[in-house]
């Protein structure tokens, strides 16, 4: 189907089929759907299906799972499906041993982008439909191509450094939906200037408010756009973006009532995106690290509801505690932009501004929506140091296994505060991961450079 790009298309369902080179005004629809007319790209976009989900090795290679019990190493090592999760987990490479396998990470967010490619090349030309719909259309594909790629970056690519990114390979740079074109990969640079220039092209046409929160408004493309300012270092504007997003919505979800809502339905949720896979069940529960759980304490509402004792929920032979979000609706985790995050993007813009103060004021009003007032005690700050430290260490308690942390990792990895060597031990062999490893870039799949030489792996 696909000669050199070796990605994922779309299927829709009863919608649409994607199959060879043919556009999808070409093929042939059912009920309403009239080809040629604008009122197809709406119905794509509104395909959660095709736009929501996304990575899920961050959550293996980060610090806070720790796969320590010899039953669960020895499953995974026996399930021939689950030896990414080792060579993932212990930051080997390649990831992926067989030529034959796919990176589901690199498949999921490459078929979202051509999804996007489609739409932003059809619309213009598409019958119907005011000039203001076809540009909120096309701003919404700008805004999810945006997202796929910022995570596209940050797990195939160097994390942003400004002296070097416009020489750091980053990933293949798409933006026209042709199944045969080069993977030629373009500068980290590159790739995140195309990334904030697409966000700040959608949010003009998207609109203030949208009824899902997984279709993008003005506060999504300005969450994202937080998150990657915050990536590159430029605590300034990540802070400025995540305000902006915040004045669009700002409501935290109270742990203290217990209910737990579907994603769908999740106040605190900017722009939903949830992992390509579950790690519910055995071999692959993700074993929580001590060091996570230390961090946490017992009284946070986020350990009582969120994590679950090992041996109760996967039998004899496992222990400590795992990670059960999944457990509670039997959803994927969440990985999309969120109020926390930009308050927390706030709160560390203004720690690195020298205002520890207000910083820790927002890492408080959080806080109290994690524990029941009589388990609550506010957390200060000596300088601004100790509240960038306590900022980030929030960060980890509010979004552990969901996709942040191990970009927290790569990008303070040489921060004189938090740099430091992580060890893994699997089966008798110890597995080291210094600062200055090349093993903070995932390998690029053996299949795809295979089917395309031109594309560089990684070192």
């Amino acid at each position: 189907m696909m000669k050199k790009l070796n990605i994922a298309t779309v299927v829709l369902g009863t919608m649409f089929l994607a199959t060879g080179c043919s556009k999808y005004t070409d093929i042939k629809t059912q009920g309403t759907l009239i080809p040629g007319q604008v009122i197809n790209y709406r119905y794509l976009l509104n395909n959660t299906g095709s736009f929501e989900s996304g990575g899920y090795l961050p959550d293996i290679a980060a610090a806070d799972v720790e796969i320590v019990d010899s039953l669960q190493q020895q499953g995974i090592n026996n399930s021939v499906n689950s030896l990414y999760f080792r060579n993932c987990y212990t930051w080997q490479s390649p990831i992926y041993e067989n030529t034959l396998d796919r990176d589901r990470d690199w498949d999921t967010y490459y078929g979202t982008i051509y999804n996007c490619n489609v739409i932003i090349e059809e619309v213009p030309g598409a019958a119907g439909g005011t000039p203001e719909d076809k540009a909120e259309l096309i701003a919404e594909a700008l805004t999810h191509r945006s997202d796929a790629y910022l995570n596209l970056v940050n797990e195939y690519a160097k994390p942003y450094n400004a002296a070097t990114a416009g020489t750091d390979l980053g990933v293949p740079l798409l933006i026209r939906p042709t199944l045969e074109q080069p993977l030629i990969r373009a500068s980290v640079s590159e790739i995140y200037a195309r990334i904030e220039a697409d966000l700040k092209t959608a949010v003009i046409s998207l609109p203030r408010n949208t009824q899902y929160n997984t279709l993008p408004g003005k506060a999504a493309a300005w969450s994202v756009l937080a998150r990657m300012y915050l990536l590159m270092g430029n605590y300034a504007s990540a802070a400025l973006y995540a305000d902006s997003a915040l004045s669009l919505k700002s409501t935290i979800l109270d742990l203290t009532a217990g209910n737990i809502p579907f994603r769908r339905d999740n106040p605190e949720t900017i722009f939903g995106k949830i992992s390509a896979s579950s790690f519910s069940w055995s071999p692959t529960t993700l074993r929580l690290s001590q060091e996570l759980l230390d961090l946490l304490g017992t009284a946070d509402l986020r350990y009582q509801l969120f994590t679950a004792d090992a041996e109760q929920t996967s039998g004899a032979g496992y222990t400590g505690r795992i990670y059960s979000y999944e457990r509670i609706n039997f959803e994927n985790r969440s990985i999309g932009t969120s109020v926390p995050e930009m308050m927390l993007i706030k709160a560390e813009g203004l720690a690195r501004a020298g205002s520890p103060g207000p910083a820790m004021d927002l890492v408080n009003t959080l806080r109290q929506k994690r524990f029941q007032p009589a388990d609550y005690t506010p957390l200060t700050a000596t300088d601004a140091n100790d509240a960038i430290i306590k900022v980030v260490q929030e960060r980890r308690r509010e979004f552990f296994c969901r996709m942040l942390p191990w970009f927290d990792q790569r990008r303070l990895k040489d921060d004189p505060l938090f740099r430091r060597t992580y060890t893994r031990t699997w089966l008798g062999t110890t597995y080291t991961l210094e600062p200055s490893s090349n093993r903070y870039v995932f390998p690029i799949g053996q299949y795809y450079l295979r089917l395309n030489p031109e594309l560089q792996q990684n070192p």
